[in-house]
């Protein structure tokens, strides 16, 4: 029996058909409701009002302190930290020996030695890998994200951590603080109190319009969700449940959970080694109408998920050589896909078709049905020529988009097919039964696709990624 995940995959033989087959599902949001009121009304409020997130449940937080805490986040990651200074965040993207990316997450900078990674588990299991085995002077604690399903037993973290986002979201903060709030620049961080108590703040812009991360010990969760929902009630604020929170995304343009690059390369064979067979990285759930037999054929480097400008050759890092060989301009770019209309009303009514197999499930208003989504994109010849890793449907644009990345020659406006479905049935997963595929037209159109978010995003945190 396999004790890890490196003995899980020389046991099994192929690395694909193990991701592939995984009985783990689609990626789950815990113990948040689905809904709130219902799912296209807290998407509208992100576009119209102002919604409440609540991200204290869904990630792992990883405490890293101490005199080499920063020489480990610099070994790990592709971002410049010549630029870091107290008191700012920035999204941290760290890659492996060959190039591809491992995760992403946010990276705050608390104190002079003291830092914390928020973001899912790959990003937060290399960062521990290599606190514990590569001889830096550093303490960390892993604050585990709350279980997918916890069946009624008590949850508990160690910060509850809202966002208040949306076009009313500054008049929400500042009915909060009493008086005027200054914006500071975005990415920084400072304080303020909320009914009384003293809360962390993070200047932020995941809907689009400028907004406020905050977070605070677990215990005042309660109390500080029912003062921001009393303040915004005016406003218009929506607390948005975990079934709309996710399909954000495909308005702001970030791509989550791309498969991390690690399951082939000898220099990650430690880790491999590391990671116990429970892992994510060991019960990943890979879903999609792309297969291929080389599990490299999945990894995604820097630029084709829009982090090119994050990485910079003034340090060295872990994937730096591999990176240094690779052309930018040569590689595939990040864009949103509008799916055809009348397509995707066939996908969407296959559900009650009583003569055949119909087509894999589509649901509202997130469609992925594994952790780690790989959606062929093909050419009028039916060419590959790029990955549909993201997909659902948002009522702002009243339309089905996917994020894909693509043939850097493919131009914006062209029509290209997404096959939806996997090929000869389909695969073990729990999410999925016996199906057919379908060619769904597609427009090769901007990312983010939401003009809000183009025309206000600060910084480029999605887009040109200058931080």
């Amino acid at each position: 029996m396999a004790n890890n995940l490196q003995e899980l995959l020389d046991e099994h033989g192929n690395t694909v058909e193990l991701l592939r087959n995984s009985r783990l599902g689609t990626y789950i949001y815990p113990v948040v409701p689905a809904e709130f009121s219902n799912w296209r009304r807290e998407q509208k409020a992100w576009r119209e009002t102002a919604v409440l997130y609540d991200q204290t449940h869904h990630m792992v937080n990883f405490f890293l302190s101490g005199p080499d805490a920063l020489k480990l986040l610099s070994d790990t990651g592709v971002n410049s930290f010549a630029n870091f200074p107290v008191n700012t965040a920035k999204q941290f993207v760290p890659t492996a020996s060959n190039g591809g990316v491992i995760g992403d997450g946010i990276l705050f900078r608390e104190a002079e030695n003291d830092y914390v990674y928020v973001g899912r588990a790959p990003g937060a299991n290399w960062l521990q890998f290599h606190a514990e085995t590569g001889g830096y002077n550093v303490e960390f604690t892993y604050d585990d994200r709350s279980p997918s399903r916890p069946y009624g037993q008590a949850v508990t973290r160690k910060y509850y951590r809202f966002q208040i986002q949306g076009p009313r979201a500054w008049d929400i903060i500042e009915k909060l603080a009493g008086g005027t709030v200054e914006k500071v620049r975005f990415f920084h961080m400072g304080e303020m109190t909320i009914a009384g108590e003293r809360v962390h703040t993070l200047r932020h812009g995941m809907a689009g319009a400028p907004g406020l991360e905050i977070w605070g010990p677990y215990e005042q969760h309660g109390k500080i969700r029912d003062a921001v929902l009393e303040a915004g009630a005016e406003f218009g604020i929506e607390p948005c449940g975990s079934r709309a929170y996710s399909s954000n995304t495909l308005e702001s343009g970030w791509i989550p959970s791309p498969l991390p690059a690690i399951y082939s390369s000898e220099a990650e064979r430690a880790y491999r080694e590391w990671l116990p067979v429970t892992s994510y990285e060991a019960i990943n759930a890979v879903a999609g109408s792309f297969v291929s037999d080389d599990i490299e054929d999945y990894y995604l480097n820097p630029w084709e998920l829009g982090y090119g400008s994050f990485v910079k050759f003034d340090h060295d890092f872990i994937g730096r050589d591999a990176l240094e060989k690779l052309d930018p301009e040569q590689q595939r770019k990040k864009v949103t896909l509008a799916w055809n209309d009348e397509d995707l009303a066939k996908i969407l009514t296959s559900v009650i078709d009583r003569e055949g197999p119909g087509y894999q499930f589509f649901d509202l208003p997130n469609a992925n049905y594994g952790s780690s989504n790989f959606d062929a994109v093909i050419d009028a010849d039916d060419n590959t020529i790029g990955l549909s890793l993201f997909t659902g449907v948002t009522a702002n644009e009243k339309r089905g988009l996917s994020l894909a990345t693509v043939h850097r020659d493919v131009p914006e406006g062209a029509e290209v097919r997404v096959v939806w479905g996997e090929p000869d049935g389909g695969s073990g997963k729990t999410t999925v039964e016996p199906h057919e595929q379908l060619a769904v037209r597609a427009i090769v159109s901007p990312v983010p696709y939401a003009e809000t978010a183009r025309g206000e995003y600060q910084g480029g945190w999605r887009t040109t990624g200058k931080l």
